[in-house]
């Protein structure tokens, strides 16, 4: 078992709310990190349907069972039972000196507008991802090279289990993703879903182009719009905004597209090992959006906002990632091979050389993370081994 970096906020907000909702993809560990967190807190799962059904139709019992001690659970799966947040707020509002509660879900689709319309003020939200670089040390030494980790993707069952990372992800993919998308929308062609899922794995790293995944796809506009809302509020996927920032009449405003798991991109990709990756022409694309992931990771799992854009100008110039805080804002460009070039560094400098024109210019850094093994600054450009990604991540 492994340390969660999410334990220490998940704690201090709990103490100062009393409702912590904690989301993520199935299978990333909120379950166990809300039971080490709070070991003396009572907990149910919804997720089996005799507690589901018990739930529903009596909720009062339900709560006066779990209130009989000092007050306050871990309810898991919360999603499932969106109206018990109606009936927690009376709780939370009558006694709020009683022991927090924690919930937990899988998908946002209709857990963040209970949460948002029943427990507004009184609930703090997190997000809980597959673990990150860092975190994924807890298992053990780190690969030489990039390429295993980012096929075998994050997901903790993987390495506590030692299960097959290929097999393990084709029955994450069919036992809980299908199911998933059965249980918040009414998908007419399951294998047209499957076969766009694929397809945006397909895309991973690139800007999001609707009509075009719809059309290869062969469905709508619309359909492919309400599909990406879907993997993007079961977590399989980001969408990383354009940067609208003091330059914002020469930038293109598409959102990028970002698998958060780069393990299951290459099962989508039917990449099959490593060594397949390490050789596959979207190489570029899958280490982009792994960097993209672990940015991500290190922003949510410290409750701090993504703050993570992107930047393409219509002259052309393009930049990979952007972490915008105001006052500060860091450049990032992701390179998968293991040498680095001086024009691997060229976007960076160019837009760093526009901000620094600005009025108002910010505090400013640029980060080059590289497949390769060696740090080094080049012309003011920090160039970070891929392995130490984490300890870059987690001092912005």
């Amino acid at each position: 078992m492994i340390r969660r970096h999410l334990e220490a906020p998940l704690r201090e907000l709990a103490r100062s709310y009393p409702v912590v909702v904690v989301t993520g993809p199935r299978q990333s560990g909120k379950t166990t990190l809300c039971r080490e967190a709070f070991p003396e807190l009572p907990y149910r799962n919804l997720e089996p349907l005799d507690q589901r059904t018990m739930a529903r139709e009596d909720p009062r019992g339900f709560f006066a069972e779990l209130m009989e001690g000092p007050g306050g659970a871990v309810i898991d799966e919360i999603q499932n039972v969106p109206e018990l947040t109606s009936y927690l707020q009376v709780l939370v509002d009558e006694e709020p000196e009683r022991r927090p509660f924690v919930l937990t879900g899988s998908h946002q689709l209709g857990l963040t507008s209970a949460v948002s319309q029943s427990l507004a003020g009184r609930a703090a939200m997190l997000h809980l991802l597959p673990p990150s670089l860092g975190e994924l040390r807890g298992f053990g030494e780190l690969p030489e090279t990039p390429w295993p980790l980012l096929w075998r993707g994050a997901y903790p069952r993987i390495f506590e289990e030692g299960v097959p990372a290929g097999r393990w992800l084709v029955d994450y993919f069919e036992a809980f993703v299908l199911r998933d998308v059965r249980s918040i929308t009414n998908v007419g062609d399951l294998r047209a879903f499957t076969r766009f899922v694929e397809l945006c794995a397909a895309h991973t790293g690139c800007e999001l182009n609707l009509s075009r995944l719809g059309g290869d796809a062969g469905v709508s506009h619309h359909t492919a719009k309400s599909w990406i809302s879907i993997l993007e509020a079961s977590f399989l996927i980001q969408l990383v905004p354009a940067w609208h920032g003091n330059l914002r009449k020469h930038l293109v405003k598409r959102p990028k597209l970002h698998f958060l798991d780069t393990g299951l991109a290459c099962h989508l990709l039917r990449i099959r090992e490593p060594q397949q990756l390490e050789r596959h022409p979207l190489r570029g694309a899958i280490f982009e959006s792994w960097v993209a992931a672990e940015l991500l990771k290190a922003r949510l799992h410290r409750a701090l906002p993504s703050d993570l854009f992107h930047l393409r100008a219509k002259s052309g110039l393009e930049l990979d990632l952007l972490l915008d805080q105001g006052a500060r804002i860091d450049l990032f460009e992701a390179k998968s091979g293991a040498t680095v070039v001086p024009d691997h560094s060229a976007a960076l400098r160019r837009v760093g050389s526009l901000l620094a024109e600005e009025e108002r210019a910010p505090e400013l850094g640029m980060h080059l993370v590289y497949g390769g093994s060696e740090p080094t600054t080049f012309r003011k450009v920090k160039i970070t081994p891929w392995n130490q990604l984490d300890a870059l991540a987690e001092s912005l």
